[in-house]
């Protein structure tokens, strides 16, 4: 009874040990850092995420499988990374907006009979508006106000696109104002005005209100120039501008060291993180004129690649006005950490390489509970393959090819693992298992020698004895 109870309990330790070992690692053990994530609108179900220099220099490999995207359980969500010039990958060119109906504002004056309460979460989301009547006529002022949230919002917005529900004939200005706090309202330099007439058989439409360029504020309201005609609207969306861009490239600009190679002016630079080159530029204080050579290598100790050149970089100053030669393209994508630069003459002063490339966007499923979080940089961890791509592809043909993901922004990036999340792990766990199991193996064997040699000595007493006993009676 006792063997087998002891068995019994190693038996559960074994299990145990096999489930604790078998336990995947958290985001906080695998992962360098993570970036928690605001999404323009809670109802997207499919968002993008445009990666920033922060994040490029956290990643790890060399393909960039070394992010996820975690929920507030911590699980991994469905996610991919698409190239700047895939559809998908595209800025959309309107996303909607949450909006809220207020009492009318008389056209001469500040609102008189009611005060504005907004309930704003910590992300500055409008989660509620309520509008309290104050005096004895606000009650019977008509709701035709409109309070629109672009707290979500980071692009500059060029215009605001209305849909109401069918009315025979609308005519009707608006005026509109902004406000960062919903206290302090400025009246904005543009008017709005939306149009549906019909006459004959022809439709005049106009849904759109102009927003002016270069002012960005949280919120926006649209007030009639009268209360007399009603309006029911239905859905307010922001027509984004500059979505083009992301196109645009970005650079990195390294200070190197000069090192001696083959009698040539030699630089080499550190790049950290995995940023996607494109693009190469050299700086150099003065006029110039030289012939550089550009290689890369992945590991400080492989061989170099040349990645473009020989090519002639110059600069020239002349009465006042300076004039250079422009970036070179690559011919393909180069992520290396390593960049060699080297000149055919004697470089005067020390040259600055910089490194273009275009951000690459997550798209990502919002899979389980809210808030979502990217996060990044491991020597170990290695993202899951996902049929995202088809999936939002799928989505596109049923919606129309004018679909995109709803924006995601990247917040302020928060430490896990740090360092620690770039040095390899120790293939330990095998080990253990294995000595969990030789032991248990040897503490088996040791009871049951020890029940051997009791049981062989009390089975030779046995026949000791009935050797002695007499033949019969």
């Amino acid at each position: 009874m006792k063997l087998a109870r002891i068995v019994r309990l190693l038996s559960a330790c074994m299990v145990s040990a096999s489930l604790f070992l078998a336990a995947p690692a958290g985001a906080s053990e695998d992962f360098a850092q993570q970036w928690p994530l605001k999404l323009s609108r809670d109802d997207g179900g499919a968002y993008r995420v445009t990666l920033d220099a922060s994040v490029y220099r956290q990643l790890h490999s060399a393909d960039l499988r070394d992010f996820e995207v975690r929920n507030h359980e911590g699980a991994a969500v469905p996610s991919a990374l698409f190239a700047p010039e895939q559809p998908l990958a595209q800025a959309p060119a309107r996303i909607a907006l949450p909006w809220f109906t207020l009492p009318a504002t008389p056209a001469n004056g500040p609102a008189g009979g009611w005060e504005l309460v907004g309930a704003i979460d910590g992300e500055g989301r409008l989660r509620g508006v309520e509008a309290r009547v104050t005096g004895t006529t606000a009650a019977a002022l008509p709701q035709n106000v409109l309070l629109v949230d672009a707290s979500q919002v980071r692009e500059a917005i060029s215009a605001l696109e209305l849909q109401w529900r069918p009315t025979s004939a609308l005519d009707l200005g608006f005026r509109v104002e902004g406000s960062d706090d919903l206290d302090q309202w400025q009246p904005l330099p543009t008017r709005g005005r939306l149009v549906d007439l019909q006459r004959e058989g022809r439709r005049l439409l106009q849904r759109r209100i102009e927003l002016p360029a270069g002012r960005h504020v949280r919120y926006l309201r649209l007030t009639p120039d009268r209360g007399d005609q009603p309006i029911a609207i239905t859905s307010v969306s922001a027509e984004l501008a500059g979505v083009t861009v992301a196109s645009s490239p970005q650079w990195q600009q390294l200070r190197g060291r000069h090192v001696e190679s083959s009698g040539r002016d030699t630089f080499e630079f550190n790049l950290e993180g995995r940023f996607p080159v494109q693009q190469v530029d050299v700086a150099l204080p003065g006029n110039h004129a030289v012939e550089w050579r550009l290689e890369s290598r992945d590991d400080n100790d492989g061989p170099w690649r040349l990645r473009a050149g020989p090519w002639t970089a110059w600069q020239v100053d002349s009465a006042g006005r300076g004039s250079r030669s422009g970036a070179r393209a690559l011919d393909q994508i180069v992520r290396d950490r390593y960049w060699r630069l080297s000149a055919n003459t004697p470089v005067g002063g020390e040259p600055a390489l910089r490194l273009g490339y275009r951000p690459e966007v997550v798209v990502f499923l919002a899979q389980g509970a809210a808030p979502y979080a990217l996060v990044a940089g491991s020597a170990r961890a290695r993202r899951a393959d996902s049929p995202l791509p088809q999936l939002v592809e799928a989505m596109r043909g049923q919606r129309g090819e004018g679909w995109q993901p709803a924006p995601a922004y990247l917040g302020a990036s928060q430490v896990l693992a740090g360092d620690a999340a770039f040095a390899a792990r120790r293939d330990w766990t095998s080990w253990l298992l294995w000595a969990v199991l030789v032991l248990g193996a040897l503490v088996v064997s040791a009871f049951a020698l020890s029940l051997l040699r009791q049981t062989r000595p009390a089975a030779g007493q046995g026949a000791a004895h009935d050797s002695e006993t007499p033949g019969g009676v």
